[in-house]
C-alpha cells in the first residue's frame, strides 16, 4: 500500500509530537518523583531523628506527620496558584520548596526548625500532588493522555523505591551512633539532587496549551499543540479549548452549578477512597506490620523493598493499559483484588498465620492499587473538571485527599494497639474495615464515575452538560 507526501508528513509530525510530548511529561513527572522521595525519606530517618533529638511517641509522630499538614496547606494553595500564574510557574515553586526542605531538613539544631522545614516539603509535596498530573493532562492528546498521567503515579513510586535503597545507603556508611549524628542528614540531604535537576528543567518546558488559551495567548498555544501532534490537530484542538472556555465562568461557583455539582462529588469521594482504602498504611507502617507479624528486622525491611518494587511493576502495567482498557474496568478489578486482598489479610491476622501468608497478601493488594486506584484516580481527576476552573477543583479533591491521608495514618496505631480491637479481633479489624471503603470504592466508581477513555478534555466537559439536559428532559415528561 503506497503512502502519500500528506500521509508521510502527518505520520512524521505525530511521532515528532509523541517524543516530544514524552520528554516534556516526564520533566513534569519528576515533581511525583519527588513527591514519593519526600514522602518516603521519613521512613528510614525517623529511628536516628528520634535518637539524635530524644523524641517521645508525641513528638515522633509529629515529626512523622507535620508534612501531610503541609500537603494540604500545598495542594489548596496550588490550585489558585496554577489558575493565575500557570501550571509551570506552580511547579517551579515545588521544585524550589522541594531544595529548601532538602537542605533545611539537614541541618537544624532543633527539632521545631526541622519540623518547619518538612512542612514546607509538604507545601512542595502538595502542589506537586495536583500540577503535575494537571500539566500532564493539559499538554497531552487524548489518545495517550491517560498514560501520560499514569507516568506520575509511576514516578511517585519510583520517588518512594530509590529513597529506601538511598537511606539504606546512606545508613551502611557508619555504625549507629554515626546514623544517629549525621546518618539521617544526609538523608534528607539527598533530595536535593532531584530537586535542583527539575528546578534546571522546568525551564525548558512549555506552559500549559489550554492556561494560555484562557490567558488570550492562543499564538503560543496554538505553537505548542502543533509540536504536541502536528498542525492539523493543533487547529482542531486549539478551537475546541477556545469553545469550552467560552462557556466557563472561571469561579467556582460554576461546580455548584446543575450538572456541574456532580463532578465536584466524584472528584472528592474518588480522592477520599483512595487513601481510606489504606495504602499509606502499607506505605507507612509495613515494617512495623510484619514485625508484628513474626518477621524480624532485616526481614522486615527487606519485605517493604518487595512491596516498593511489586508497587513499581504494576504500576508500570497500568501505565499500558489504562487508555486501552480505561479508567473503569481497571478501577473495577482493582478495588475488588483490593478488597478482597484486605479480607484475606484480615483472616490471616485473625488466625496468626505466618508471615509468608500476610507478605503475599500484601503483596496482592499493593499489586491491586498499583495497577488501578493509585495512578487512574489521580488520571480521572486531571480530566473531569473545567479548565478555567481546573487548577482550584483538583486542590478541593486533593486537600480531601491529604485530609483522608492524615486521618488513616493518625488512626491505624491507634486501632491496631487497641486492647479491645486487639482482643476481639486480633490485629484483623483495620485490614476488614479498609476492605469495606474497598466495596464502596467499587459500588461508586460502577454508578457515577463517567468513561473518559480516547475522549478530549472538552468532550469531557460536555459530557457534564449533556448528562444535566437529559436529567432535565426526563422531569419535564414526568
Amino acid at each position: 500500500m503506497s503512502v502519500s507526501a500528506g500521509q508521510q508528513s502527518r505520520l512524521s509530525e505525530a511521532q515528532t509530537g509523541g517524543v516530544y510530548v514524552m520528554v516534556v511529561c516526564l520533566v513534569a513527572a519528576l515533581g511525583g518523583l519527588l513527591f514519593g522521595y519526600d514522602t518516603g525519606v521519613i521512613n528510614g530517618a525517623i529511628g536516628p531523628l528520634k535518637a539524635h533529638f530524644a523524641l517521645d511517641a508525641n513528638w515522633t509522630g509529629w515529626a512523622m506527620g507535620c508534612a501531610l499538614l503541609g500537603c494540604a496547606i500545598g495542594a489548596g494553595a496550588a490550585g489558585v496558584l496554577s489558575d493565575r500564574f500557570g501550571r509551570k510557574k506552580v511547579l517551579i515553586l515545588s521544585a524550589v520548596l522541594f531544595l529548601i526542605s532538602a537542605v533545611g531538613t539537614a541541618i537544624p539544631r532543633t527539632i521545631t526548625a526541622f519540623i518547619i522545614y518538612r512542612i514546607l516539603g509538604g507545601v512542595g509535596v502538595g502542589a506537586a500532588s495536583i500540577s503535575s498530573p494537571m500539566y500532564i493532562a493539559e499538554i497531552s492528546p487524548a489518545r495517550i493522555r491517560g498514560r501520560m498521567v499514569s507516568v506520575n503515579q509511576f514516578a511517585i513510586v519510583t520517588g518512594f523505591l530509590v529513597v529506601y535503597f538511598a537511606n539504606y545507603f546512606i545508613a551502611l556508611q557508619g555504625d549507629a551512633a554515626w546514623n544517629e549524628q549525621s546518618g539521617w542528614r544526609w538523608m534528607f540531604a539527598s533530595e536535593a539532587l532531584p530537586a535542583l535537576l527539575l528546578l534546571a528543567l522546568l525551564f525548558f518546558v512549555p506552559e500549559s496549551p489550554r492556561w494560555l488559551t484562557k490567558q488570550n495567548r492562543g499564538d503560543e498555544a496554538l505553537e505548542i499543540l502543533t509540536r504536541v501532534d502536528g498542525a492539523e490537530y493543533a487547529k482542531t484542538e486549539f478551537l475546541e479549548i477556545k469553545a469550552a472556555i467560552a462557556h466557563e465562568s472561571g469561579s467556582l461557583k460554576q461546580l455548584l452549578q446543575p450538572g456541574m455539582k456532580i463532578v465536584l462529588v466524584i472528584g472528592i469521594v474518588l480522592a477520599v477512597l483512595q487513601q481510606v482504602t489504606g495504602i499509606n498504611v502499607f506505605l507507612y507502617f509495613g515494617t512495623e506490620i510484619f514485625k508484628k507479624m513474626g518477621s524480624g528486622t532485616n526481614t522486615a525491611l527487606l519485605q517493604t523493598v518487595v512491596v516498593g518494587a511489586v508497587n513499581l511493576s504494576f504500576t508500570v502495567i497500568a501505565i499500558w493499559t489504562v487508555d486501552r482498557l480505561g479508567r473503569k474496568p481497571l478501577m473495577a478489578i482493582g478495588s475488588a483484588g483490593m478488597g478482597i486482598s484486605l479480607l484475606a489479610m484480615g483472616l490471616a491476622a485473625y488466625f496468626q498465620r505466618t508471615e509468608l501468608w500476610i507478605l503475599l497478601f500484601i503483596l496482592g493488594y499493593i499489586a491491586c492499587f498499583a495497577l488501578s486506584v493509585g495512578p487512574v484516580t489521580w488520571v480521572i481527576l486531571s480530566e473531569i473538571f473545567p479548565t478555567r476552573i481546573r487548577g482550584r477543583a483538583m486542590a478541593v479533591a486533593a486537600v480531601c485527599l491529604w485530609i483522608a491521608n492524615y486521618v488513616i495514618s493518625q488512626t491505624f496505631p491507634m486501632m491496631d494497639e487497641n486492647a479491645w480491637l486487639v482482643g476481639v479481633f486480633n490485629h484483623a479489624f483495620p485490614f476488614w474495615l479498609y476492605g469495606a471503603f474497598c466495596v464502596v470504592l467499587l459500588l461508586f466508581v460502577c454508578r457515577f464515575v463517567p468513561e473518559t477513555k480516547g475522549k478530549t478534555l472538552e468532550e469531557v466537559e460536555k459530557h457534564w452538560g449533556l448528562e444535566q439536559r437529559e436529567k432535565q428532559k426526563s422531569k419535564c415528561k414526568m
